[in-house]
C-alpha cells in the first residue's frame, strides 16, 4: 500500500470524483450521438466497446475503448497530481466501480476491462503495457475478447510485483476479484463453449 499522506477529506473528495467520472456511460452516448441504437437492446446489453463492436461500427467501438480508458486515467492522475499516490489509488478504485455500478443506469453498468486497462497505465504504465500486452496476446490466440480480460487481470498482480515497488499490490487483488466477478457469466460461458468471438452477437 502507498503511505496515507493526504486527509480523509481528500481521500473521500477524490474518491467521489473518481466514481462519478468513471461512471459517465461513453459506449452508451458513443452509440446514441452515432445513430448506433441502444446498447441495452443490442448483443449482450453492456455499454462496453465489445458490444459497441457488434454494432459493425468499428469507430465507434474504438472510441468507446478511448473514452472509457481515459476516464479511469484521468481519475488517477488528476487525484495523483492535486493530492497524491494514495489518493490515486482511491480514485483508480471509485473509478472502476463508477463504470461497473453507474448511478445514471440505475448501477446497471459495464464489466470495465478499458477502464482497469486505462487505471493500470496511469498508476504505472510498465504494468499497464504488461497488461494491454497479455489481453492482446490472450484475445487475440482465442478471439475472445473477455478471455483476454480475464488473461491481464489474472496476470496483472504479477507485472505489479515484477515492474514496480509493489505498493499497488492489494489494489490489483482487488481489482482482479472485481474484473473476475463482473465476468462470472462469461466464465460459465468459456467453459459451455458458447461464449461470442470478438466482433460476433
Amino acid at each position: 500500500m502507498p503511505l496515507i499522506d493526504s486527509t480523509i477529506t481528500q481521500l473521500i473528495l477524490w474518491a467521489v470524483l473518481g466514481y462519478l467520472m468513471g461512471s459517465i456511460p461513453f459506449g452508451m452516448i458513443i452509440a446514441k450521438v452515432m445513430g448506433l441504437g441502444n446498447l441495452r437492446q443490442i448483443g449482450s446489453g453492456n455499454i462496453g466497446a465489445t458490444n459497441v463492436l457488434r454494432t459493425g461500427n468499428k469507430a465507434a467501438a474504438a472510441l468507446t475503448l478511448l473514452f472509457d480508458a481515459g476516464k479511469g486515467m484521468a481519475a488517477v492522475l488528476l487525484a495523483r497530481t492535486f493530492a497524491g499516490d494514495d489518493a490515486a489509488q482511491i480514485a483508480a478504485l471509485m473509478a472502476f466501480l463508477g463504470h461497473c455500478f453507474p448511478v445514471w443506469l440505475g448501477f446497471k453498468g459495464g464489466k470495465g476491462v478499458a477502464t482497469f486497462l486505462g487505471i493500470w497505465l496511469a498508476l504505472d504504465w510498465r504494468v499497464g503495457v504488461a497488461c494491454c500486452l497479455t489481453w492482446l496476446v490472450a484475445a487475440g490466440f482465442w478471439r475472445i475478447s473477455s478471455v483476454g480480460a480475464l488473461g491481464a487481470a489474472a496476470l496483472s498482480t504479477t507485472w505489479v510485483v515484477l515492474l514496480t515497488d509493489g505498493s499497488a499490490f492489494f489494489l490489483g487483488i482487488i481489482l482482479t476479484i472485481l474484473v473476475y466477478w463482473r465476468h462470472n457469466s462469461n466464465v460459465a460461458r468459456i467453459k459451455a463453449g458458447t461464449e461470442p468471438k470478438i466482433g460476433k452477437s
